[in-house]
């Protein structure tokens, strides 16, 4: 065993020899020419000329010495379901997957929106483009049908495969009248639409000549074998969305090469899990957490995975840890908002199962306060193993390593930088970097590591634009969040430098929800800020003026003006997007050249020093906010 130190100097100091030796964990068809082609900065370019499959080295290469050990687990507390599929299991099912998309006129480059449940059918999907070489964009089942269809019209699938339903806190989420919407909205919408019955929405209208039915399609191609599509490195796997500081979502792209050998390694090096291991992460397939560590992840490691439908605290606040006892957990990975919602419940309903297959909590997603990492680590008795990551990134750039080494954590830090990744803490108004503990923008030298975003889909002058342009001298990979190094080189995530906000682990851009706000017709203007919130990191709080304020002149007028804003975000862009609060106001806090004070508004709703003022338009409109904030 090296030390982290070591590991991490020679990832940086030596590239080609040290990602050969991670490559080495997975399966190639065709070699690759080249470890990495940084010809034209910032786009980097791994494995160059490699053929290999994200589908083949999760599914088929393990079938000769694990075929029968569980790959997938499928646990529902909403419907009672369970269902264990062994690699062999896992296997067919893909293969009849892909059969049906492949029928559907799906072929190598398309793309397949996915907008679905935490459901099997969902990892099928995922894995069977994959497979045939197509595209998934998988679209949090949360987003509504406008949200959907701005994600249709960027990516143009040919093909979508959605459900009837979804289900929540024991009642069904209907998804596919949200379908039926966004097709109509979209001007680019895909020819088919595969639909998972589940028999929770009886009231589901079927288009024919464009809805297809998972099941009978099934059941045609039940011995279906579909060959690999045998992929160049840095073709694309998917594309996620993201939120970005402009109203339209961004979408990242992912290459297929560089990813497989990024989540080969990190099962090894951070998460610690051999084949045969058993993994539960709790997140929802519509993030890059589920991508990268419920489906892709744990499988190319040959390890188990657990996909949960279902909440953390439903039937009860001990779900989690009878399944942690039942399937022998090794590793788990969830978010803090997770953790503080089952910090709040009777210890009892921990403390009646058997953890002790628990070796280590990964906890990602937003900042890690101490308090909340004090108590699972008491409470549990394990690691605790705070990281840091994005959806650009697929794979964490900041967290202890145990695999490489055990080092000492310090709770409220997401430890150092994960090897591979030149990390930097640069001052933003000189744009050189920062000693310990000066507070910097968390920052990149590039070239990526492997597994990172490659692009934005169809907009490379947007990735460099977005991504690397915040200094005109020094060509660096903004994350877009403060931190601060102490004097041990420990890292402590602070927030964001953007106007982007972090709810519950999930990253909302405040245009997005101001441009769902405006959606309403009385609403004139409107400022979106986050606000501190002890369980979910952050709440989206909007000051809207309207165009008639007699509208909001009683307390009746102004809860049912709240309430047509509320549904209004629901509509236009999920529950997810809702506001915490919506206060009205008359003028909203300006610069002279117009600019909104975000900031300022950010720091009154927190009750903190606006700061410095001295070019605000109108001083009123700041009286304004704190009288809304004091009023209710």
């Amino acid at each position: 065993m090296t030390t982290y130190r070591e590991f991490h100097r020679r990832s940086l100091a030596d590239r080609d020899a040290f990602w050969r030796a991670e490559a080495a964990l997975v399966d190639w068809h065709e070699p690759y020419a080249q470890v990495l082609d940084y010809s034209k900065p910032p786009f980097a370019r791994w494995f160059v000329g490699g053929r290999t499959n994200l589908c083949h080295n999760a599914v088929d290469r393990h079938l000769a010495d694990r075929a029968a050990q569980p790959a997938l687990v499928y646990l529902s507390t909403e419907t009672g379901e369970e269902r264990t599929y062994t690699y062999a299991d896992l296997h067919a099912e893909v293969n009849r997957m892909a059969a049906v998309l492949a029928s559907l006129g799906v072929a190598r480059g398309d793309r397949v929106l996915i907008y679905m449940p935490m459901i099997a059918e969902a990892a099928f999907a995922m894995l069977a483009c994959a497979r045939i070489g197509a595209i998934h964009s998988v679209v949090f089942g949360g987003f509504a049908a406008a949200s959907l269809a701005t994600r249709i019209d960027d990516a143009r699938p040919r093909a979508m495969v959605t459900s009837d339903a979804g289900m929540r806190g024991g009642k069904a989420v209907p998804y596919k009248h949200l379908v039926d919407e966004a097709l109509r909205l979209a001007r680019h919408p895909p020819a088919k639409v595969l639909i998972v019955d589940r028999g929770l929405d009886r009231a589901m209208a079927r288009t024919p000549g464009r809805d297809v039915d998972y099941a009978s399609e099934r059941a045609r191609h039940l011995d279906a074998r579909v060959p690999c599509a045998w992929l160049e490195s840095s073709e694309p796997s998917y594309i996620l969305y993201t939120s970005g500081t402009t109203g339209k979502p961004k979408g990242v792209q992912r290459d297929t090469g560089g990813y497989l050998v990024a989540l080969a390694s990190s099962m090894r090096r951070i998460f610690c899990l051999d084949p045969g291991d058993t993994m539960f992460t709790t997140s929802d397939i519509g993030w890059v957490v589920g991508h990268s560590y419920i489906v892709y992840g744990p499988l190319i490691n040959g390890t188990t995975t657990i996909m949960y439908e279902g909440l953390p605290i439903r039937p009860d606040p001990g779900i989690w840890w009878r399944i942690v006892a039942e399937r022998k957990v090794r590793t788990m990975f969830s978010s803090p908002t997770a953790i503080r919602v089952l910090k709040k419940q009777d210890p009892a309903f921990m403390k009646g199962h058997d953890l002790s297959s628990l070796a280590y909590l990964f906890l990602a997603g937003e900042p890690l306060d101490e308090p909340t990492a004090r108590w699972a680590a008491d409470a549990l008795g394990v690691a605790i193993v705070d990281n840091y990551w994005q959806t650009e990134t697929g794979w964490p750039i900041l967290s202890a390593q145990p695999g490489v080494e055990e080092t000492p954590r310090k709770f409220g830090s997401p430890s150092f930088p994960v090897y591979g990744y030149d990390v930097r803490l640069v001052s933003e108004a000189s744009g050189a970097d920062v000693g310990s503990d000066e507070k910097g923008v968390l920052m990149i030298a590039p070239p990526l590591p492997p597994g990172c975003m490659t692009t934005v889909w169809g907009d490379d002058e947007r990735f460099v634009d977005t991504y690397f342009s915040t200094f005109r001298d020094r060509l660096l990979y903004a994350t877009f969040d403060w931190a601060t190094r102490d004097r041990d080189d420990y890292y402590f995530v602070l927030g964001r430098t953007d106007d982007v906000i972090n709810v519950a682990g999930h990253r909302l851009g405040t245009r997005e929800i101001e441009e769902a706000v405006q959606a309403h017709s009385g609403v004139a203007e409107v400022a979106v800020v986050g606000v501190a919130d002890p369980v979910k990191g952050q709440v989206p709080v909007a000051f809207a003026v309207l165009k008639d304020p007699s509208k909001v002149a009683t307390p009746a007028g102004m809860a049912a003006m709240r309430k047509e804003v509320m549904d209004t975000v629901d509509r236009e862009l999920g529950a997810i997007a809702r506001p915490g609060a919506v206060h009205f106001v008359t003028l909203l806090p300006k610069t002279r050249s117009g600019k909104l004070l975000r900031r300022s508004i950010q720091a009154l709703a927190e009750g903190r020093d606006p700061g410095d003022l001295t070019t605000i338009e109108d001083p009123a409109a700041l009286e304004q906010i704190r009288a809304a904030l004091g009023a209710n």
